[in-house]
């Protein structure tokens, strides 16, 4: 199981690092489009569907890696086991949030879907198909958060707390902003 976690935090992180490259690609095109004369008003619809692809698909593998921002002024100050349980209160205050999210986000979508619900821009196809990704990324990001209660109610550290101070181990501070 936890392969297949992992497996899936890093495959919807390669998927959205794939709509970031698609976004150069299509800038690119379109400005070479542009100058040669070219009709190319339909990439702002794919560049911003991507644009917000990438975000949402990268929200899990970025929680798992400890790329969100995390306050941690109370935390680094109390001993473990207050910790802990601070860690445990957030990870469900967030498994309830994202949970909800998640929910509304099918929900959305789906209605999208039985409406029939088609793009507005230069590109018409359903909105369903756009608005996919983020009903995908809100669930990777839930099952991100689950993953990482469990692991907290185990009593191990959690994962992006442990990866973060690999990374400050090796020198690499380059994420810390």
């Amino acid at each position: 199981m936890r392969r297949l976690l992992d497996g899936l935090f890093e495959w919807t992180g390669r998927l959205a690092a794939l709509c970031v490259l698609a976004i150069f690609v299509l800038m690119i095109f379109a400005s070479v489009g542009r100058m040669a004369g070219w009709r190319v008003g339909w990439v702002n619809d794919v560049v911003a569907w991507s644009c917000a692809a990438a975000a949402f698909l990268a929200m899990g593998h970025a929680f798992k890696h400890g790329d969100f921002v995390r306050v941690t002024l109370l935390l680094d100050h109390v001993d473990a086991g207050v910790r802990r349980a601070l860690e445990v209160v957030s990870l469900l205050i967030a498994t309830v949030a994202v949970g909800y999210l998640a929910w509304w986000a099918a929900r959305f979508t789906y209605e999208s879907f039985t409406f029939n619900d088609m793009a507005g821009g230069m590109v018409v196809i359903p909105i369903w198909v756009p608005q996919m990704t983020f009903v995908v990324g809100a669930i990777v990001l839930l099952l991100a958060v689950l993953d990482e209660l469990v692991i907290v109610l185990r009593g191990e550290k959690p994962t992006y707390v442990r990866l973060v101070e690999e990374r400050h181990a090796r020198g690499d501070y380059s994420e810390d902003i």
